[in-house]
């Protein structure tokens, strides 16, 4: 097969106009064109007036080698690279354990299964229906559960996210990943598409399907079980302590896959308490922007916007004062979601169904912060440092989970809002409106106040005065690493794997998949 790239197409292109342009590349007629398969879809809106798609695609062509030898621009030979396993070392006849159902547990937990291993997997959270009604009720009523919730359970933090599959790292087991997630459900374009994105709605069932694979190859996946304790002789990993409903039992175990997610934060203690190498790591806080969507759209998109997908968008900047400010997780058509999983914090985030057809479009509005800015030098004052502004948020709402809220217009005047202007919060339970001192830092708020301009520049309208700020964004990404060595080890305990996000190596779906694949291959070629 060819691989041809960088095809310019009109938005409103059919199947018959990808083959006359192929065709017309290639130098042959549309009859000597077939398995054609779509690898890459952008869309180029640089100039408004001419709005339109660049793809890649795959195609097979009856006289390949005679095409080749005309040389036409961005055509390759493309021969496929299925995954395969790595081969089976392991010896050892005690299963491998699993802390963890994000995408680095679940793609861990997946490839030892499939490796033939029949993994043990522990979630301290529930199962993905169990959750969603936790969640729920959560938003509804400010009742938390803090066992289940957006930030435990089935799935990981993900699950109650947008879904979105975007991410910074070139390796080739994203293509595997991504074909993972359509054979459990996921829609067939997040193979192709720029910035591929499932949708909470759908990714939901889509752990579930991978759940169910896992226990038809032999694994054991355990809702409500919670590592608690480790048990470590001569420097190796020997068992784990699991509580279960308030009851402790414990599980011989030489390898360990941790996958505990980035709020897993009575996890980190204890892991640190038992001799586990970490440290401090940076990550970002702020708060959540909301705009019209239709308006982000027409500025993206230009007159073309209501032709096209919901607009998002990616902003950033290094400011005189040290500071930098980005837009993060931006969720086109979706609601702000409260994602706390202890009482008395607030936490915001964001969410986008698969159809992202709701008014707002919302994004992380977020400044870096590091060891320096942290309450001491140890390894959970990254944690400590979170937890002051999550519970300062509290404090702000009343002793309750509404969060703190203002309007870019009185944010940048200084002055506290009484109430919405046009557009209208999508954060439940609710909001309090007023002012943000004293919900962040001072340092994040006047690097923010000065990110507004600059970004307005890049994308009109994003200073607006109608927007609406809701805090605080805190979870980010892990505040702490685990240190960990080329074997994915953890250079202080053998046969312990630190993996994804939350130990630090990944941020977001698909690279935290990606590190729990490298890890289960390390485990299943090891000899032990």
């Amino acid at each position: 097969m060819l691989h041809v790239t960088n095809l310019r197409l009109p938005i409103d292109a059919d199947q018959t106009t990808l083959y006359k342009k192929m065709a017309k590349h290639l130098g042959v007629s549309s009859k000597d064109l077939s398995q054609v398969v779509l690898t890459r879809q952008s869309i180029d809106a640089r100039k408004k007036q001419d709005v339109h798609y660049v793809c890649s695609v795959r195609v097979q062509v009856s006289n390949q080698q005679a095409v080749l030898k005309r040389h036409p621009k961005g055509v390759t030979l493309w021969e496929e690279k299925p995954y395969t396993l790595p081969p089976l070392g392991r010896t050892s006849s005690l299963p491998p354990v699993v802390v963890g159902t994000g995408p680095a547990g679940l793609f861990a937990a997946l490839t030892l299964a499939r490796a033939g291993l029949k993994p043990i997997v522990l979630e301290r959270g529930g199962d993905v229906d169990q959750r969603t009604q936790a969640v729920e009720a959560y938003w509804s009523t400010g009742k938390l559960d803090s066992r289940s919730n957006v930030q435990f359970g089935e799935g990981g933090a993900g699950t109650f996210s947008d879904g979105k599959l975007t991410t910074g790292i070139n390796d080739p087991r994203i293509a595997h990943v991504f074909r993972t997630f359509v054979q459990h459900g996921a829609p067939e374009d997040i193979q192709w598409s720029h910035k591929p994105h499932i949708g909470t709605d759908i990714l939901r069932q889509v752990v579930k399907s991978m759940r169910e694979e896992l226990i038809s190859l032999g694994a054991e996946v355990r809702f409500g079980h919670q590592l608690t304790g480790l048990h470590i002789q001569d420097g190796a990993i020997t068992a784990v302590e699991i509580t279960h409903d308030s009851e402790v039992y414990t599980l011989p175990c030489d390898t360990l896959v941790l996958a505990p997610g980035h709020s897993a934060r009575d996890t980190f203690a204890m892991l640190l308490d038992s001799g586990l190498a970490m440290e401090q790591k940076n990550f970002a806080i702020g708060v959540r922007i909301e705009h019209k969507q239709e308006a982000v759209s027409q500025a993206q998109f230009g007159p073309s916007w209501d032709k096209l997908p919901a607009a998002d968008y990616k902003l950033s900047c290094h400011l005189p004062n040290g500071r930098s400010a980005f837009t993060f997780c931006v969720c086109p058509g979706g609601q702000v979601v409260a994602s706390a999983s202890q009482d008395g914090q607030v936490v915001t985030n964001g969410m986008s169904l698969r159809a992202r057809d709701q008014e707002n479009i919302n994004g992380g509005f977020l400044v870096g912060v590091g060891p320096d800015d942290f309450p001491g030098d140890d390894p959970l004052a990254g944690v400590r440092f979170q937890e002051q502004w999550e519970e300062a948020a509290w404090a702000y709402g009343g002793g309750n989970p509404m969060a703190p809220a203002q309007t870019v217009g009185d944010f940048l005047a200084g002055q506290p809002s009484s109430g919405p202007r046009s557009i209208l919060p999508s954060y439940r339970p609710g909001v309090v409106w007023g002012s943000l001192e004293g919900a962040l830092p001072d340092y994040v708020l006047d690097t923010l106040r000065q990110a507004l301009p600059l970004f307005d520049r890049k994308l009109k309208g994003f200073a607006t005065p109608e927007a609406v700020l809701t805090g605080v964004e805190t979870r980010s990404s892990s505040p702490v690493r685990m240190v960990r060595s080329q074997d994915y080890q953890s250079v202080s305990v053998r046969g312990i794997y630190p993996c994804g996000e939350g130990a630090g190596y990944a941020g977001g779906i698909t690279s935290a998949a990606v590190d729990g694949i490298k890890v289960a291959e390390e485990i299943i070629q090891k000899n032990f």
